[in-house]
């Protein structure tokens, strides 16, 4: 049984790693092998990534920080500007979609950074 008190995974540093998509546990090497793909093991300090069930939870991150975003645009695009319906719609529709295409892939390096820090889903093997 190891000792919970120790607690030799911080998770704010590994999210922060996982944000900036770089290994939770070295910060140097890279999280993901192209877009999305994680990496099965870092390049820099060996670490196994292939644990990971990112699944559904960083989509439903992105999509709950991007319609966040687009309601309080929408609020004030409305009051402030009055713009032609069809042109709100095209301008927010690239805003959303250019927002979701660069916020997923850090939403999940942060989520197997919180799985690898709390050790799931065998993130604790090695160990």
């Amino acid at each position: 049984m190891r000792d919970m008190a120790i607690d030799d995974r911080p998770m704010k540093p590994a999210m922060w790693r996982g944000l900036r998509r770089r290994c939770p546990k070295c910060g140097e090497g890279h999280l993901f092998d192209g877009y999305l793909k994680v990496v099965d093991e870092c390049p820099v300090c060996h670490e196994e990534m292939l644990h990971h069930r990112a699944d559904d939870g960083p989509a439903y991150l992105t999509i709950l920080v991007v319609g966040h975003l687009l309601a309080i645009l929408i609020h004030f695009m409305w009051e402030w500007f009055r713009p032609e319906p069809m042109v709100m719609v095209t301008i927010l529709g690239v805003f959303s979609v250019a927002v979701s295409l660069f916020l997923l892939p850090r939403l999940k390096g942060m989520v197997v950074a919180i799985q690898w820090s709390r050790r799931m889903n065998g993130f604790d093997q090695g160990d």
